[in-house]
């Protein structure tokens, strides 16, 4: 496989910022998720960081080099970190369960299959054009559907960000699966929160992306976002894949898997070692850890980069 990565997020204006983002790949899988703890109720961080946990837990586990049921370990995954949520109310005798919105998208023999609950989207992209996007599970897109309420007031309706599927809720979140989607050279996947699609329009996303390289447009993306949207701004996140890059491209963020040792996971996801509550009690998704394990990939990738170009 080869394939460009590129991710960011910015706090913007609030005082913590709830959204995790992260990818893993084999030789023959890539995992891409993005996580936006709901800041309404108590430690939306930890129920992003849990849902990343168990998430790419069950990836490093499964994916040998592949996923066998793609949409089923879509499912199953979603429902265990919603599981793990809840237990992590239980081990802390919390008075609410934490809760976040999660998408997440798993690209294996050039197909890519996506879920979904809550508002952090995902889009796919090809020649500047948006193929598809993922529906919010809001109030606002179902009064939408019915006719309700116009599209243009998307924007500044007052349900906007009242969401009725998420991980962490009473009930069991209704996992939104994609269809299989053939990918093409150039097609870019980009993942991203309700900071960032909430304040920049869908055409102005899918320009910036067809006239960039991923690793410079998301970080732009993401600045314009934060300013634009100010003091009382929430976090922006954004998470970019294209598919079998061309030379343009950054070498930095170009991604060989030919290089990588077989039955080895490349990961900026970190997981804790099985029975280790302390880890999974802590935030290990800081700044820091994310840059490193970043910094890791990329160093990686270039050494992979210079092999395959000397070949």
């Amino acid at each position: 496989m080869r394939f460009s990565v590129y991710q960011e997020s910015h706090i913007g204006g609030r005082k913590v910022n709830q959204d995790r983002m992260g990818y893993s790949f084999t030789r023959d899988a890539i995992l891409l998720l993005l996580a936006d703890g709901m800041g309404g109720h108590i430690m939306g961080e930890m129920a992003a960081t849990i849902a990343m946990q168990t998430i790419g837990s069950l990836f490093q586990k499964q994916a040998h080099p592949m996923i066998d049921k793609p949409e089923r370990f879509l499912e199953k995954g979603f429902l265990s970190a919603h599981n793990e949520i809840h237990r992590f109310r239980e081990l802390k005798n919390l008075p609410e369960t934490p809760r976040t919105t999660i998408v997440a998208c798993l690209i294996q023999n050039g197909s890519a299959y996506w879920a979904h609950c809550g508002d952090s989207r995902l889009y796919w992209m090809r020649d500047g054009q948006i193929l598809l996007r993922t529906k919010d599970h809001s109030r606002l897109e179902t009064l939408i559907e019915q006719g309700k309420v116009d599209p243009s007031e998307r924007n500044t309706h007052p349900d906007r960000n009242k969401l009725f599927n998420c991980l962490g809720a009473p009930n069991a979140p209704i996992v939104e699966l994609s269809r299989r989607a053939s990918l093409q050279a150039g097609d870019l996947i980009l993942m991203c929160s309700d900071g960032l699609w909430g304040v920049l329009p869908d055409h102005m996303l899918a320009q910036r992306l067809h006239e960039q390289t991923i690793v410079r447009a998301i970080p732009e993306l993401v600045r314009s976002a934060v300013e634009i949207a100010g003091r009382q701004g929430d976090n922006a996140t954004a998470l970019a894949m294209m598919w079998e890059g061309n030379d343009i491209l950054e070498n930095s963020s170009i991604v060989s898997t030919n290089t990588l040792p077989i039955g080895s996971i490349a990961t900026t996801i970190q997981v804790p070692m099985d029975g280790d509550d302390e880890a999974a009690e802590a935030d290990i998704f800081n700044d820091e850890e994310i840059e490193k394990a970043i910094d890791e990939i990329r160093n990686a990738i270039h050494n992979s980069t210079k092999l395959t170009n000397k070949s």
